[in-house]
This record gives structure tokens, C-alpha cells and sequence, in this order.
């Protein structure tokens, strides 16, 4: 499996140092002919048409998202970042997948890597974060600023880049009104940034014990599938219109 996986962290803990990450992947690809007389030969032979056509480049995909997102508990083959890039890598979709996941890491750590992680390409940014924000019951204002921080960030390094905002649901025991308010965060940034926002994460796997691991909160391999499948369900249009366009700046 070609993917790079980028921050992978295990332990609850926000921060990240080093170098941006690097969309590059085992086995990725990266001559004009004459003719001329040269001393040894005399003349330069033409190179075959397929030598003179352009290098494939791959369309990077950025994943930058919390435990959820990082496979926390599983071989990082199983989690949803690694089989979107299979489904891509089956439909001949010339996409890299870099998974940006970091464990324990509420809205504002994201906010604060977001420079670091835009120093290398990106030409669709997913933005998978607040959960942690939900668990502690963090100030939903507090969250939504963030989010519209990050979001702008993306557009300012980014601004071909395609944004899919991933919608975040928090636990309910923090109250009726406090899940409604964290609820139409996502879709109140999303209008106000003019960011595409994806259906709820877990949908299908939350709550669902035989689709978890005994924690209770992250998926096992039977959820990521679920998984995977929401975030394609949004992600594989988008692949489909950039594949054939130039890479974001």
C-alpha cells in the first residue's frame, strides 16, 4: 500500500514539530529529442512520442483531523485516510492521500499546526476536528472561531484548494441545547466561508458497539469501512473534477 502517513500519534497529547509533511509515495513518477551531429554518432536519434508527453502529477489530499482520523487503536493501514487511497488508487484517480491525524487534539491545536502542515501541497484540505472539543465541553463560540481560523488559513496558503469540512457531533450528555449549538457549528462556518461540509463522520458507527473498539469512541476495521465510505461518498466528486486540472499553487 503506497501512502504516507503523516503525525500518526497515539497518545492523547496536541503539538507537532519537524518538517511540513511530504506528499511524496513509493513508486510515484515524476525529453525534448533533435536532430544533431554529434562526435560519436553523427546523429541524434528522435525519442519516442511517449518520452516528450507531460509527467503525471498526483493531486494531494490532506487530512487533517484528531484520533478519528489518525486510526488511533489500529494498524495504520486500517484506517479511513489508507482506504480512501485504495478506492482512489483503484479508480486510476492520480490522488495522494496524507494523513494529518493527530490524537487528542481539540480545534485549536489543529489551528495552531495549520501553518506548518500548508507548507506542503494541497489541493483538497478535509478538516476533521471539534470532537475533542465536544468530549470536554468546550465553549461552542470558541470552537466555531477556530474552525473559521483554520478555514481561512487553508484559503490564504490555498486558495485553489478545495475545503470539505467534516460535521462533528458532540456526546448527549452535555444537554440538548449544547448538542443543537455544536451541531449547526459546522453548518453556520461552512456558509459563512463558503466551505463544503460533509455528512457526520460516524455515521452508522456511532453508538454501535459491534463497530467500535471497547472504548467505545473510535471505530475497529469493520467501522473504518463505514467510514471511508461517508468520507467518499463526498471526496470521490471532487477527486474526479481535479484529476484532470492543474495542480493548486
Amino acid at each position: 500500500m503506497r501512502i504516507l502517513l503523516v503525525l500518526v500519534l497515539c497518545a492523547c497529547a496536541g503539538g507537532a514539530g519537524g518538517k511540513a509533511p511530504d506528499s511524496s509515495r513509493a513508486g510515484d513518477g515524476r525529453r525534448a529529442t533533435g536532430d544533431g551531429k554529434t562526435a560519436a554518432t553523427g546523429a541524434q536519434r528522435e525519442a519516442p512520442a511517449a518520452s516528450r508527453q507531460s509527467p503525471v502529477v498526483r493531486k494531494t489530499v490532506v487530512i487533517v483531523g484528531t484520533s478519528l482520523t489518525a486510526g488511533l487503536g489500529l494498524d495504520p493501514e486500517e484506517a479511513y485516510p489508507a482506504l480512501l487511497q485504495r478506492k482512489a488508487d483503484s479508480l486510476g484517480l492520480h490522488v495522494e492521500i496524507v494523513n494529518a491525524g493527530l490524537s487528542g487534539e481539540t480545534s485549536a491545536g489543529a489551528l495552531r499546526r495549520m501553518d506548518w502542515l500548508l507548507r506542503g501541497p494541497a489541493d483538497v484540505v478535509i478538516i476533521e476536528t471539534g470532537a475533542n472539543d465536544g468530549l470536554r465541553g468546550l465553549d461552542v463560540d470558541s470552537t466555531r472561531a477556530n474552525l473559521r481560523a483554520i478555514v481561512g488559513k487553508v484559503k490564504a496558503a490555498r486558495p485553489a484548494a478545495r475545503i470539505l469540512l467534516a460535521q462533528m457531533e458532540a456526546p448527549p450528555n452535555l444537554g440538548a441545547k449544547y448538542t443543537s449549538a455544536f451541531h449547526a457549528m459546522y453548518q453556520d462556518v461552512a456558509k459563512e466561508t463558503s466551505t463544503e461540509v460533509m455528512p457526520f463522520l460516524l455515521a452508522g458507527v456511532a453508538g454501535i458497539a459491534s463497530l467500535n473498539q471497547p472504548d467505545g469512541m473510535h471505530p475497529n476495521e469493520k467501522g473504518e469501512q463505514i467510514v471511508a465510505n461517508n468520507v467518499w461518498a463526498a471526496l470521490e466528486p471532487v477527486l474526479k473534477q481535479l484529476d484532470a486540472t492543474p495542480t493548486a499553487g
